[in-house]
């Protein structure tokens, strides 16, 4: 039953970090077809090192899950860090550029 578990969470935090991925990949491709989106697109180089890194924690966690028990309490103490990160940080994010209409 804990392994089920796990697995679900550790779906859960990839799909969250491959949801932040996608946004800074959206907001980059709008960033560098507009003229003037440098500033942006400057933004989103800054942001791919915590995509790329929640992303790669949250598979070594789904990865875990093959293991023991134990493998699956450090795979969902990982999943629910690595997923809260990157929700917080998909959130600052659109919340930076959001726009007011």
């Amino acid at each position: 039953m804990l392994n089920l578990i796990a697995v679900v969470i550790a779906i859960a935090s990839v799909l969250a970090a491959l949801g932040h991925v996608g946004y800074l990949a959206l907001l980059n491709s709008a960033a560098t077809k507009r003229a003037g989106g440098a500033p942006i697109a400057e933004y989103v180089r800054s942001r791919w090192a915590v995509a790329g890194g929640t992303t790669a924690v949250a598979l070594l966690a789904w990865l875990l899950t093959a293991g023991g028990s134990a493998m699956d309490v450090l795979s969902i103490l990982l999943a629910v860090g690595s997923g809260a990160v990157s929700t917080k940080a998909l959130r600052s994010t659109q919340a930076k550029f959001r726009s007011g209409g």
